[in-house]
């Protein structure tokens, strides 16, 4: 544990980028991405073992998987402000041609991707086979997935829920971004999950849960969920968050799920980021 000033301030410019990628594209998902900027600059900026100078097979290495890949605003920032490409690449986003598209995919051949997500559902399994090729290659680093809450509405998740507890992967530790709202409407309303961890405990899954925007509690599950490697257990972690979390508009609603926000608006999301801000604890100026 330490003083996360630094990540604090990271944290801020990684959602001003967000805001101002989207708007330049006039289009984008900019809510989920806003609220799942603390975890992404947490492991890439300290607890990832990785290498910006990018090779597919990740030997040795950490893998991230963002299987909920509508939010891809925020894991071009992050691994621009990580080194591995230029950040001036990122006001190409959504644009035509550009390595940054809507939905990330390794056909761009965009440093840092290794999976297509435009479709929901599959980056747990695309985690299972990951976490099986570094067992099968004696290489014991994590394999991180981030998934949406509503995406749990995808049977594919599940056969990987099946299948990750049956197989002992105990490297795989997967989040859920718990904000309780999806493209259509609140969970509970499109289609409630009920108590999704005690689902996971029945299918095997060690399950933890923390606060989305507290570094401290973050990076105090992630290390309890790395101690449960060799006990043949995976881990959830149910990450509670809030939808557009430091602009004050876009939070509490699902209508910033895929909304880009005009220049008045871009404006007083860009002035709230700027200093700090009481919606995300320790949310600095951005550098």
């Amino acid at each position: 544990m330490s003083d996360y000033t630094e990540l604090k301030k990271v944290s801020s410019q990684v959602r001003r980028d967000i805001v101002r990628m989207v708007h330049g594209a006039k289009g984008g998902h900019p809510g989920g991405a806003l609220g799942c900027t603390d975890l992404l600059v947490l492991l890439y900026f300290k607890m990832m073992k990785h290498d910006k100078s990018f090779k597919m097979d990740g030997i040795g290495e950490d893998i991230f998987y963002l299987s909920n890949g509508h939010i891809s605003a925020v894991l071009y920032s992050v691994l621009a402000r990580s080194g591995y490409f230029p950040v001036s690449e990122l006001g190409t986003h959504r644009k035509i041609n550009s390595r940054l598209q809507g939905h990330p995919t390794p056909h761009t051949h965009l440093p840092g991707v290794r999976m297509a997500s435009g479709s929901l559902g599959q980056g747990l399994s695309v985690g299972c086979g990951t976490a099986q090729a570094k067992r099968l290659n004696k290489d014991d680093r994590f394999v991180y997935v981030l998934m949406g809450d509503g995406e749990q509405q995808e049977g594919q998740v599940w056969e990987a829920a099946m299948y990750a507890p049956h197989t002992k992967l105990d490297t795989v530790i997967g989040f859920v971004d718990y904000n309780g709202q999806q493209i259509d409407g609140p969970c509970d309303k499109v289609m409630s999950l009920g108590d999704l961890g005690a689902k996971y405990k029945s299918f095997g899954w060690n399950v933890l849960s923390c606060d989305g925007h507290d570094f401290a509690d973050l990076e105090k599950t992630i290390l309890k969920a790395q101690a449960n490697k060799g006990t043949g257990v995976p881990t959830m972690i149910l990450m509670k968050s809030e939808m557009g979390a430091g602009v004050d508009y876009m939070m509490g609603s699902h209508k910033w799920h895929g909304v880009a926000p005009n220049d008045a608006e871009l404006a007083t999301a860009l002035n709230q980021l700027a200093i700090i801000n009481p919606l995300v604890k320790g949310n600095l100026q951005g550098i």
